[in-house]
């Protein structure tokens, strides 16, 4: 196993990386077709509950399982299914969709555990994370801008909102909670003139 493991994690992926919002991450599709030029007898096993259904609950949220298998090792992946902005979707309200896109992750996870492509996720957190967090912080950004055009109450309003929220200068961009800024956007879409 260390032998694989150190032949994947030599393998340069640059060329497979992609940036958004200046976070780097590797789609699935780039990982796994590097990983079976590699490692033709690679395979991946999607688990399923007692039902057959591909994720599984607690009543509550959801999340799948998926493992990555090269030469009788298998590394498990657990990943949340969540939405656009990164927050457990109810269990109730999963969609078949919701449970694909959380699979493909989950392999791609379990692909790095392997070693292919591990260096890009190094010091970084839960890629598909920070990926939603900048897209929020983004769009608070726009929405405040937009609203601070409108008239100088709104531009007041906007500014004792981000105050609020981000004391030190007010920027959207600088929060780290992805609840405070979802409640920040709500907030600022009823901002008028």
């Amino acid at each position: 196993m260390d032998n694989i493991f150190n032949q994947l994690y030599s393998v340069n992926m640059d060329d497979k990386v992609k940036k958004k919002n200046d976070i780097s991450y590797i789609k699935w599709a780039g990982e796994w077709a590097r990983l079976k030029t590699i490692c033709p007898d690679a395979t991946y096993k999607i688990y399923e509950n007692e039902d057959g259904r591909p994720w599984f609950d607690d009543g509550k949220s959801g999340w799948v399982k998926t493992g990555v298998m090269i030469k009788e090792v298998e590394h498990i992946e657990y990943l949340p299914i969540m939405d656009n902005r990164n927050r457990s979707i109810p269990y109730d309200q999963i969609m078949s969709t919701d449970a694909n896109k959380a699979i493909q992750r989950s392999i791609t996870k379990a692909c790095a555990r392997h070693g292919l492509g591990l260096y890009i996720y190094e010091g970084m957190e839960d890629t598909e994370e920070n990926l939603a967090l900048a897209e929020m912080r983004k769009e608070a950004w726009e929405i405040a801008n937009k609203k601070i055009a409108l008239s100088d109450n709104a531009k007041a309003r906007v500014k004792e909102l981000c105050m609020a929220v981000e004391p030190n200068e007010g920027n959207p961009l600088k929060i780290e909670n992805p609840d405070v800024l979802v409640d920040l956007i709500k907030k600022l879409k009823l901002v008028r003139k």
